[in-house]
């Protein structure tokens, strides 16, 4: 009996000093319950979900279904006249319930509730599959800048000396150049196609993210463990792998979300000047570019396309915001 009066004490002991004790502030579950209390954060990911499941459908409806001759059977089966250019009377349709001068007399229908565009294409398909294209270009480009800007920067910033100065003075010359200017020389000399436009994008960002790991990895490698580690016999490699990049990972994280809404704003500006997505392919920009001509008749023609940017933008903001409140120190000690 006295025993087991001696072990509920020594557990109410340790419940005590359990309790007493603050809540770890790092790791995967503590930043996903961070970003579920920020509201901010909430509503830039189900704005990034919306979108990702969007992307998801038409890259399996456009790739995915095209091996077994099924292609654009989504657009096909929930829409009429998705892809092929139909009569005349459906060019410049206004929106659902609206008119034009074009359509005095036959307002808009739920057959093309968003309009139509100067060749009688749903505008609404449009944008669905100019989805897969922003978001396969923002994360591809973005993925490319962080991978190799993060090799560059953790190297320059661990070993120091002249590999720092050779490898820092090459990313300086690199973010000197103006951003289209880069890009687009890049697309002239390679090729203009969509696949030129990320891997240019995603070097032209290298800079950002070499510059901002190895600020970082300019402190973590003084750390006691890093000494500890390279002490005991650890590579050099294998000690940035497994060491530094880990630790000094979070800034370049949120920097990539911010970054993923970045690339979606230039590919579309790419694509407005003709340099990203060729026809027919749908795309953002490139739907802004078209619809310059009709702004005064049909003015719903521009807007679908720069609204359906402004919220990708918006929701990798509001995400990138969420992480970074998350992941700071300093807001999480107040």
């Amino acid at each position: 009996m006295s025993t087991t009066i001696e072990e509920d004490a020594q557990e109410s002991d340790v419940e005590d000093a359990t309790a007493g004790e603050p809540e770890a502030r790092v790791g995967l579950r503590y930043t996903l319950s961070q970003l579920k209390r920020d509201p901010t954060a909430k509503v830039g990911g189900y704005i990034i979900a919306f979108f990702a499941v969007i992307a998801t459908v038409a890259f399996i409806d456009t790739n995915v279904l095209a091996w077994v001759g099924h292609k654009y059977w989504f657009a096909e089966t929930f829409w009429v006249n998705p892809v092929r250019d139909p009569a005349t009377t459906q060019i410049l349709r206004p929106p659902l319930s609206l008119t034009n001068d074009l359509h005095p007399g036959a307002p808009g229908d739920w057959n093309h509730v968003l309009g139509t565009d100067h060749r009688g294409r749903d505008i609404l398909v449009r944008l669905f599959y100019g989805t897969r294209i922003a978001m396969m270009v923002g994360i591809v480009a973005t993925g490319i800048g962080t991978v190799m800007g993060v090799v560059v920067g953790a190297v320059a910033g661990y070993y120091g000396g002249w590999v720092d100065d050779a490898l820092m003075r090459a990313v300086e010359v690199l973010y000197a150049i103006p951003f289209l200017v880069l890009v687009i020389a890049f697309m002239v000399a390679f090729g203009r196609n969509l696949l030129f436009a990320m891997i240019g994008v995603g070097i032209r960002t290298i800079p950002v993210f070499a510059r901002l790991i190895r600020s970082e990895v300019l402190s973590v490698r003084e750390e006691d463990y890093v000494e500890a580690a390279r002490a005991s016999g650890v590579t050099n490699r294998k000690l940035i792998q497994r060491h530094v990049i880990p630790n000094s990972f979070a800034p370049v994280l949120v920097q990539a979300t911010l970054q993923i809404g970045i690339n979606i704003l230039v590919i579309a500006g790419l694509s407005f000047l003709g340099f990203g997505a060729q026809p027919p392919t749908a795309s953002w920009g490139q739907m802004l570019s078209v619809s310059r001509g009709y702004m005064l008749p049909a003015p719903w023609f521009s807007v679908w396309p720069g609204l359906a940017i402004l919220l990708a933008v918006i929701g990798f903001n509001l995400l990138g915001d969420g992480l970074r409140d998350a992941l700071d120190p300093r807001i999480q000690n107040r």
